[in-house]
């Protein structure tokens, strides 16, 4: 059965509009129904992130009938190809692919947390998810993508923990 899955699209480094629309084209062949919010450009957030070059972040949306650690994965090679490396947190990066959400599937494992934990504090996310799925809700919260984004900006405009 398919369901609703969510990624985020992140780059700081070389060519990133265009790691952003390879990897899209590479994660829309894995999702059916696939959509990608318009690409905006960030801050990074983070400790030690002060003077990175500026991100480009974007959200896709599909459906899939495959597992989550085979999203996972399937979206790690999808890394390893743009030349991702992870040196230390929050290092820069050609590119990043986040497993945001996985329809109601809430998991915990090592290496996998659907949905991603950190999703509801990042402005980067939540906008560009709003922007192409407003309705779809989080299983933890039951809040939709619209709704965390009103919440989030009467909290803190500018709260993020990281990217990773």
């Amino acid at each position: 059965m398919t369901r609703p899955v969510v990624v985020a699209f992140g780059s700081n480094l070389g060519d990133r509009r265009g790691q952003i629309l390879t990897a899209a084209a590479r994660v829309g062949a894995l999702l059916s129904n696939f959509r990608l919010s318009t690409i905006i450009e960030t801050a990074p957030v983070g400790p030690g992130t002060e003077h990175d070059p500026p991100y480009l972040n974007a959200v896709g949306v599909g459906e899939s009938a495959l597992p989550a650690r085979e999203l996972l994965e399937a979206l790690q090679a999808i890394e390893a190809e743009a030349g991702r490396t992870r040196p230390y947190a929050n290092a820069p990066r050609a590119l990043d692919l986040d497993l945001i959400l996985v329809g109601e599937e809430t998991l915990e494992e090592k290496g996998l947390a659907v949905p991603h934990p950190r999703f509801r504090d990042r402005r980067f996310v939540l906008e560009p998810l709003a922007e192409v799925a407003s309705d779809l809700r989080d299983p933890v919260t039951g809040l939709t993508a619209r709704e965390l984004v009103r919440r989030i900006s009467t909290i803190d405009p500018t709260r993020d923990d990281g990217d990773d």
